[in-house]
């Protein structure tokens, strides 16, 4: 049994949740314990008094009881000052998520609105079709956008090569200190300057390396690519232009035949979807900050919670009271002694409570590299186009033991992205709802076995930031930013001989 597209979306969102919950949760144990710690040093001061009290002569007792009591207060002001934050931090963290599942649950409903726009899109294929096979126009574009797309392909093939060449041909030049001192200094052009004694030397430099042979090759293989490059991107330029024409009519016999309303709506679909995955991107980004905040929170990072415990630790080691606990042991008073055992079962305490928050750390840290690495797995889910309803996965234990196996650190991200892309598969007509790119890369793609789209080269890419200037396009599961209104009816599925 196979998994949907926006079933496997939906399992992946719920483990993302799944994830940020428990990261929030070991957070907050985190600052839990931190405050445990701060009230047992509040307590072993407490008890350090009462050893005093026993111990020491009262006039020392009373010059005590000031600094303490003083620490004591004070600190307990600041550890009320940090709980009263991080509840504030747990309230807009809750707040944060809350919209992310509203968006998440919107975007699930307008792709299954997509997927009705689209059949009765495909439901109009066999009307289009035959309009666009009498259209002797439409005819004619195909044909020239063939011829374009082979002399484009080929364009961009020489300038590869030319690149190349520039890269592995031009390395022995650019290892010749004495030819690139003369190179860069413009030698034997309208550029070089050089006053009457080093334009002496450079022409002694010039003969004994041959310069005035070599410099025209090396300008020819640094000149060349570019040419050839920005030849090839006027073809591809050129390219889209016919992509854009054909388009035009492709659309004009949807509309003739009845789809207008049908097309304008997936357009729709299609930029509210587009708005949601930026919203989406952006939430993530400012739940991650406060995560972040929460944290450093949590773990006594901010100034409240480290000045409160330093206020206890420095009041405990500032005393005599130390001197007095050594002196208690060597003693057989009942009362000291009782006092002692309390203190050490606190400083026990502390010890476990400070051992725990390790634990909790190392954990925490782990989890945050596993969400991240969702995150990664789920923009590049999106930016495939895997959400969309069209999409079908064979393995279905994607959702279930590997996604476990995944999260636990059985496997590397790498490795379980690419069980994604192996098993993924397009049902009805080829392709997404959406193309997850304009016409002219598309039609110049070749399709794997069954349909499917050749995988993403080297695995998958890191998230960008929402405010990055991050290169490649945020992805949308259902667009991803490559539907155009005039140009997004070719991943209707209707073939006609053409890029249609």
């Amino acid at each position: 049994m196979s998994v949907s597209g926006p079933q496997a979306m939906r399992a992946l969102d719920d483990a993302l949740r799944d994830i940020r919950r428990e990261e929030d949760e070991i957070t907050r144990r985190i600052a839990r314990a931190n405050e445990r710690v701060g009230k047992l040093r509040e307590t072993e001061l407490g008890q350090l008094r009462a050893l005093a009290a026993v111990r020491l002569s009262p006039d020392v007792q009373n010059e005590l009881a000031g600094p303490l009591s003083q620490a004591e207060s004070r600190a307990r002001d600041m550890l009320k000052e940090h709980a009263t934050e991080m509840a504030g931090m747990e309230k807009a963290l809750a707040e944060q998520e809350a919209q992310l599942t509203r968006l998440a649950s919107e975007r699930h409903a307008l792709l299954e609105e997509a997927s009705e726009h689209q059949a009765r899109i495909d439901a109009l294929g066999g009307a289009v079709s035959a309009a666009l096979s009498a259209d002797a126009a439409y005819g004619a574009l195909l044909s020239r956008r063939t011829e374009a797309q082979g002399v484009a392909d080929e364009a961009a093939r020489k300038a590869e090569q030319a690149e190349a060449d520039r890269e592995e041909k031009g390395r022995p030049y650019r290892d010749d200190t004495l030819f690139m001192y003369l190179w860069q200094r413009g030698y034997g052009t309208s550029a070089y300057k050089a006053g009457n004694i080093v334009r002496l030397l450079d022409q002694w430099v010039a003969r004994l390396i041959r310069f005035a042979d070599m410099r025209p090759n090396y300008s020819m293989l640094t000149a060349i690519p570019d040419r050839l490059r920005e030849h090839a991107e006027r073809l591809a330029a050129e390219l889209i232009d016919l992509d854009d024409a054909t388009a035009e009519r492709e659309n004009a016999a949807l509309d003739a035949a009845g789809g207008a309303d049908a097309r304008a709506a997936l357009a729709a679909a299609q930029e509210r979807v587009d708005a949601i995955d930026a919203d989406m991107l952006a939430a993530e980004d400012a739940r991650e900050e406060l995560t972040e905040r929460q944290k450093l929170l949590a773990d006594g990072g901010d100034p409240a919670m480290g000045k409160a415990v330093d206020l206890l630790a420095g009041a405990i080691s500032d005393t005599r009271i130390e001197k007095l606990l050594e002196e208690a042991r060597a003693t057989r008073t009942e009362e000291d002694d009782a006092i002692v055992l309390r203190i050490e079962e606190t400083r026990r305490r502390i010890s476990e409570e400070r051992a725990e928050l390790e634990d909790e750390r190392a954990r925490l840290k782990t989890l945050e590299l596993r969400r991240r690495e969702l995150e990664d797995i789920e923009f590049e889910f999106k930016t495939s186009h895997y959400d969309d309803p069209r999409s079908r996965f064979d393995e279905k234990q994607l959702v279930g033991d590997l996604l476990t196996d995944f999260l636990k650190g059985g496997m590397t991200a790498a490795a379980y992205w690419a069980m994604w892309r192996n098993s993924q598969g397009w049902s009805g007509s080829s392709g997404p709802i959406v193309p997850s790119a304009p016409p002219r890369t598309r039609s110049s793609s070749k399709t794997g076995k069954g349909g499917k789209f050749p995988p993403m080269p080297g695995g998958f890419s890191p998230r960008p930031p929402s405010g990055g200037g991050f290169s490649r396009p945020r992805g949308g599961g259902f667009g991803g930013g490559g539907f155009k209104t005039g140009g997004g009816f070719k991943g209707g599925g209707f073939k006609t001989g053409g890029g249609f």
